[in-house]
């Protein structure tokens, strides 16, 4: 990959915090390779307070554009040029593409998510699911869900900073889609228990079971899944999270967050150097590191 690199090499950052444990540079510094795009990706470790800075960086330097994760993902709308309707909708961006100084807010997370059901032969269109978190990717989970015809979403997060934010994206999609979202605070075990007992998916969209804390959970209580349910999450290191085993112990069917991963990568690679990426492209470079 070094002998690529010559002056007139774009670079693409990665922001958030923490972020060493992405897979995301490996990968797509391999295709790029690969394909002789003329880009390298890198990772930064930015957290909120240095966020409006690195965004200046992007500007300054010429990049052309960046990736977003936590806890950056809402932050940054408020820095950009232009917004997509999914970004407005969600009130959270992933991904950022520089045209000549301006900066335009995607997001890959919501659409990447759908894409990785579908890949997996799951249809939740028309159908309940249940959702934990109202960050980022949760956002931009909910909003691409009612935007393609989720019909009902239950919604928990901790009565903490996100919960307003929660509420305000419910109110958004209810007022903008046909699908009706309603929110709860995850503290309600009676009420996480009646919701997830007539959905169809539990999508699971935190931090938490993230390495380091691959212990932690957001459910501890095993008999809150039924062997019916599809149980996903965001979460792609460890490869399984406790979340994910415990849900599998029960009969569930889980799936990971790696190929949604893979799946919102290829869309922002299309979105920064216009070409198609075939998903078995990113799929074989994931492979050869395990």
């Amino acid at each position: 990959m070094k002998d690529n690199i010559d002056a007139h090499t774009l670079l693409i950052g990665l922001l958030a915090y923490p972020i060493r444990h992405s897979l995301a540079p490996t990968i797509q510094n391999r295709l790029y390779a690969k394909l002789n795009i003329p880009y390298v990706y890198l990772a930064f470790e930015v957290k909120a307070d240095a966020l409006p800075a690195a965004i200046q960086g992007i500007r300054a330097l010429g990049m052309r554009g960046a990736a977003v994760s936590m806890p950056n993902k809402q932050l940054v709308c408020q820095y950009l040029d232009v917004l997509t309707p999914a970004v407005e909708l969600s009130g959270a961006c992933n991904t950022i593409a520089n045209d000549g100084g301006i900066l335009t807010g995607y997001n890959t997370d919501g659409s990447g998510y759908m894409q990785s059901l579908k890949a997996a032969g799951i249809d939740v269109i028309g159908k309940k699911m249940t959702l934990i978190g109202a960050g980022g990717a949760a956002s931009a989970i909910a909003a691409q869900a009612a935007l393609d015809g989720v019909k009902e979403i239950a919604l928990f997060n901790p009565n903490d900073d996100f919960y307003p934010k929660a509420e305000s994206l419910a109110k958004r999609i209810n007022q903008n889609t046909n699908c009706n979202i309603n929110v709860f605070d995850l503290a309600d075990n009676k009420a996480l228990r009646a919701h997830i007992a007539d959905s169809y998916l539990l999508a699971h969209a935190t931090g938490i079971g993230m390495k380091p804390d691959e212990k932690q959970s957001v459910i501890t209580d095993a008999s809150l899944f039924h062997p019916d349910l599809i149980v996903t999450d965001c979460i792609y290191v460890p490869n399984k999270t406790t979340l994910l085993a415990l849900a599998e112990s029960q009969g569930c069917y889980i799936i990971n967050g790696i190929s949604m991963m893979l799946w919102q990568g290829a869309q922002q690679i299309k979105i920064w150097t216009g070409q198609d990426i075939p998903i078995t492209y990113l799929q074989q470079d994931l492979n050869s590191d395990h």
